[in-house]
């Protein structure tokens, strides 16, 4: 590296399910890229742990060549916050919705404050906009006010990658659309709705693909997919590898909407209801990014056979 040249520096906040995949991924990146520092932001507790399964995990990132910060992004101040974004160039966010209500766009205002030239927000997830505000799931108005906050200022450039449902959520079985001690799919709105899923793996890899593409994304929402299925193909998938039958029931909107009148705290009913909607769900795999650049994902019958085939 001459001496002209600047060391970039990335920031990740986090390193659980998606965090840590985020990281491996742009370290392998910048193997082939010089003058990229990888830096990962973790409390105190969790970066100093005995815990042998996390001490692994922290003895596996610094392996990778990826520094440790520490600093608690949840209990930090607004100017403290700031403060420990403000050294690092770009900042990637992958602390989610477990942290509360109020974080995402607390840390896009410290980002914002900060004045760090390139943010990447927790929006790994549906497409926000096309959704637009009062949506059942309350949790993504907050989605709109981080879109709002970096639409309305033009300091920070910021990049969005939507990624679906994570794929194992959709077989977990408290989310209940597939239930394999009954084998029957619950299809969300109808049976041909189509939803969008995609491994933490492999939106650690593109959103490492994304960030260091030529020509460059600047202020926009990159679309990725791992599978885009409707939950009719989803059954045949299920039966096909699992080699049984699965029958089909659709929970209905207004079903769902009665629900929710009951429970209207039940946020497990607020994702079905906001999934049977159908609207900013799911996006074709011939429209997104790992598509056009020839990038294999991990599909649904993939999923099926690496996880539930014995």
């Amino acid at each position: 590296m001459t001496q002209c040249e600047k060391t970039e520096s990335i920031l990740v906040l986090g390193a659980g399910e998606l965090g840590f995949e985020v990281l491996r991924h742009l370290a392998r990146q910048t193997q082939t890229t010089q003058g990229t520092r990888i830096n990962v932001l973790l409390r105190p507790s969790t970066a100093n742990s005995t815990v042998p399964a996390k001490k692994r995990e922290i003895d596996e990132l610094k392996e990778m060549g990826i520094e440790i910060a520490e600093g608690d992004v949840v209990a930090a101040g607004g100017n403290e916050l700031a403060a420990l974004l403000a050294p690092y160039d770009t900042i990637i966010s992958c602390i989610g919705f477990s942290a509360g209500p109020g974080t995402q766009a607390r840390i896009t205002r410290a980002v914002l404050r900060a004045g760090v030239k390139r943010y990447v927000p927790w929006q790994f997830g549906v497409d926000y906009d096309t959704i637009g505000r009062g949506s059942a799931q309350d949790v993504f108005d907050e989605q709109l006010d981080v879109r709002d906050l970096l639409r309305s200022q033009h300091e920070t450039e910021w990049l969005i990658v939507a990624t679906g449902m994570f794929t194992s959520f959709l077989f977990e079985p408290s989310f209940g659309v597939i239930d394999l001690e009954r084998d029957v799919v619950h299809a969300l709105g109808s049976w041909d709705n189509r939803v969008t899923v995609t491994t933490p793996e492999d939106i650690g890899r593109l959103t490492a693909a994304i960030l260091f593409h030529e020509p460059r994304f600047v202020n926009e929402t990159v679309f990725v997919a791992g599978d885009t299925i409707g939950y009719g193909e989803l059954a045949d998938e299920l039966e096909r590898a699992l080699r049984r039958p699965f029958s089909l029931e659709a929970w209905s909107v207004s079903s769902l909407d009665d629900a929710l009148s009951t429970e209207p705290d039940n946020n497990l009913l607020k994702y079905h209801a906001v999934f049977a909607a159908g609207v900013g769900v799911a996006w074709p795999k011939t429209s997104t990014f790992n598509h056009q650049q020839s990038i294999e994902t991990t599909d649904i019958p993939t999923w099926i056979h690496r996880h539930l085939v014995e």
